[in-house]
């Protein structure tokens, strides 16, 4: 008889098919979406060139953005009388650029690290899971996510610094800035109706729309005035939502905050039993969880819990078989704690406090706010989806690791970057297993050895139990009040 361990799986009065366990050999080369399950390997150099190669990238990114934020831009005309650039210059910000370094980017750092190390990967590890195979998904979760808080961050900053430098859109306090040479206007006329006008005097009123020449500027700092000319579109917006958006987002996905959603399997049970940490040491194949049909039964007990849509005790109580579907239905999700949305969202709002002192402080006008957002926005987004599943249905997690074979290429007509170029085969096992962790079938603390008996030959009795060998295991579970049996792909049915 197998270690109990794996009787958690299975409620109690319920049915599950016998399953057939594959040979060790068998897990190597199994048939998967088209193509096998690839032998697992250690983290190759190649693998862990290409990350490191992303990061060499992102600096350089990073160090080409600070170069754009300190080089002259271009200069737009102006007009001396547009009162859009008339307010006061201000030298204490209400958020300086230090300060928004902190909140947008280092805190995420710090909070993003504090997540993967100490609440990562859950309450789904199974009993007897290695430390080290649990602190290789801490490692990787931390890595994919600073990573992408960096790939949000730097494609923001760029993007940013690159756009003021090209449009040289003056802000609203660059006259406080410029102090204009009012004795000499007539040389730095550029546009207007007076351009026009050959007999214009000295102390000739400007009439409006009269565009000068940013050389009439006579402020000797060269950054001050250089700096007057960057309005568009907002630093400190982009930054912000690209360092506290993403956060916001990271957040949600480690601690399930979402609206509530339909499961893709049409189960809740079978949907996180394939997001669980480590999926591969915890599920046995062709072993279903039975679970109530009902969310109004007024005894819950695992004993009173059954599948059959004939159950006169369920009649009795007007439960018809339409109203356990509808209840089913109710029963896949609910709505997180408000608690926890308010620590999600308590990120954006940073952001959104951050990018509203640019209009206070006069630095910028409040289309250029809502454009720089805009950019942090859409690349923490983007960024998030690039190294992170889906919130409402990735159960917290970041991708994979590349395989070995497309670390760096994959090809024309590729599916994945985890395949190998083997007919597309996929790694056996979750990330960390592909990274070099023991093989085990069924984990440690399933209750399974690690060479599963094959299936039924001649000369072996019914489950796959050898009959010249008791020390097999029976392919049919037996409980104390309960047994197990049923075809392989048949739903579980009460006794």
């Amino acid at each position: 008889m197998p270690d109990d361990s794996i009787r958690p799986l299975i409620t109690a009065r319920s049915f599950s098919p016998a399953p057939t366990y594959p040979t060790r050999d068998t897990f190597d080369t199994m048939d998967l979406a088209g193509g096998n399950v690839a032998k697992k390997r250690k983290l190759s150099w190649v693998v862990a060139l290409s990350y490191a190669i992303d990061w060499i990238i992102l600096i350089a990114v990073g160090v080409v953005g600070y170069i754009l934020g300190h080089i002259t831009p271009n200069k737009r005309p102006f007009a001396l009388d547009d009162r859009n650039i008339s307010f006061p210059y201000a030298e204490q910000e209400t958020v300086p650029v230090w300060l928004a370094v902190v909140i947008s980017v280092m805190c995420p750092i710090v909070i993003i690290a504090v997540i993967c190390l100490v609440f990562v990967p859950g309450s789904t590890v199974p009993r007897g899971t290695p430390k080290s195979l649990i602190w290789q998904r801490k490692l990787w979760e931390l890595h994919q996510g600073w990573l992408g808080l960096a790939l949000s961050v730097m494609a923001s900053w760029i993007i940013t610094n690159g756009m003021k430098n090209l449009f040289g859109k003056p802000r609203p306090d660059l006259l406080d800035r410029c102090k204009p040479d009012m004795d000499n206007l007539e040389k730095y006329i550029v546009g207007g109706l007076l351009r026009l006008n050959s007999t214009w005097t000295p102390g000739h009123v400007l009439g409006p729309g009269t565009l000068v020449s940013p050389n009439i500027c006579t402020n000797t700092d060269k950054a001050v005035l250089d700096d007057g000319f960057r309005s568009y579109p907002s630093g400190h917006s982009s930054s912000a939502s690209a360092g506290l958006v993403y956060l916001s987002l990271f957040i949600a996905s480690k601690f399930a905050i979402t609206i509530p959603f339909f499961s893709s399997s049409g189960s809740s049970a079978d949907h996180e039993s394939t997001a669980a940490a480590f999926p591969s040491r915890t599920r046995i194949p062709s072993v279903k969880i039975s679970g109530p049909d009902s969310y109004e039964l007024s005894n819950r007990s695992p004993s009173a819990l059954t599948n059959s849509i004939e159950d006169p005790a369920l009649l009795s109580k007007g439960v018809t078989p339409t109203n356990r579907k509808i209840a089913a239905v109710r029963r896949q999700a609910a709505a997180p704690p408000l608690y926890l949305l308010l620590v999600a969202i308590i990120p954006f709002f940073a952001s959104v406090y951050i990018s509203g002192s640019r209009w206070w402080d006069f630095r910028h006008h409040a289309f250029d706010i809502l454009f720089g957002y805009l950019i942090g926005l859409i690349g923490a987004i983007f960024a998030f989806r690039y190294y992170h599943l889906p919130i409402s249905r990735g159960a917290g997690w970041a991708w994979g690791p590349r395989s070995q074979d497309k670390a760096f290429w994959a090809g024309v007509g590729s599916y994945s970057y985890a395949t190998s170029r083997t007919r597309g085969t996929y790694r056996s096992g979750d990330e960390e297993e592909a990274l070099g962790a023991p093989m085990e079938p069924y984990g440690r603390g399933s209750g399974m050895s690690s060479v599963a008996p094959v299936a039924p030959r001649k000369g072996q009795g019914q489950g796959g139990v050898d009959t010249r060998d008791d020390t097999s295991y029976s392919g049919a579970v037996r409980d104390e009040d309960s047994s197990y049996t049923g075809a392989s792909g048949n739903e579980p049915h009460a006794r």
